[in-house]
């Protein structure tokens, strides 16, 4: 079994998509360790804000058709592969690690560089994972959040995800 990391994130439609986002990738894998839902602004370039979280997940799936399987989920849930920037796009579904991949495969770059960048990427993995380490290097991710300058990236936790409810209550 492969140890794997998805990021998952929309601005359209949020508490919809993300829950049915998450109740597809639940038939995949039953076993799905869910970070909080967070809320953060559009980065790099104007627009609403966004829901994401991260899932740790086991599968015995190869990387292409791990991929393949998302692709179809972020379908369902009306990815737009075409919208210009600014945009909404749907559901969006990353693969952030899987295994100890270090390298090029399947046309993705692993691990996804997002991670080291990215507020809404880097706490929830730490929440879920703290000890993990990010494959090629020698940090966890705990440490790694720790560390991050998240130069005015605003995240905040969802406080009532589940409910519908669609207004954080604290900035982290």
């Amino acid at each position: 079994m492969t140890q794997v990391f998805l990021g998952l994130g929309t601005n359209i439609d949020r508490n919809r998509s993300m829950r049915a986002g998450l109740d597809a990738l639940s038939i995949l894998a039953p076993e799905l360790i869910v970070s909080q839902m967070y809320e953060s602004e559009a980065v790099g370039f104007e627009g609403a804000p966004f829901y994401n979280c991260v899932v740790q997940l086991r599968t015995e799936m190869t990387l292409g058709a791990l991929v393949s399987q998302l692709k179809a989920i972020e379908d369902t849930n009306g990815r737009n592969r075409t919208a210009q920037a600014g945009e909404g796009k749907g559901l969006d579904i990353d693969v952030l690690t899987y295994g100890d991949l270090v390298g090029e495969f399947e046309g993705m770059a692993l691990p996804r560089s997002d991670i080291t960048r990215y507020a809404h990427v880097l706490m929830p993995l730490a929440e879920i994972a703290p000890d993990v380490i990010l494959p090629g290097a020698t940090t966890s991710f705990q440490m790694l959040w720790r560390n991050l300058d998240q130069g005015g990236q605003s995240i905040s936790i969802v406080a009532d995800f589940e409910s519908g409810e669609e207004h954080s209550l604290h900035r982290i």
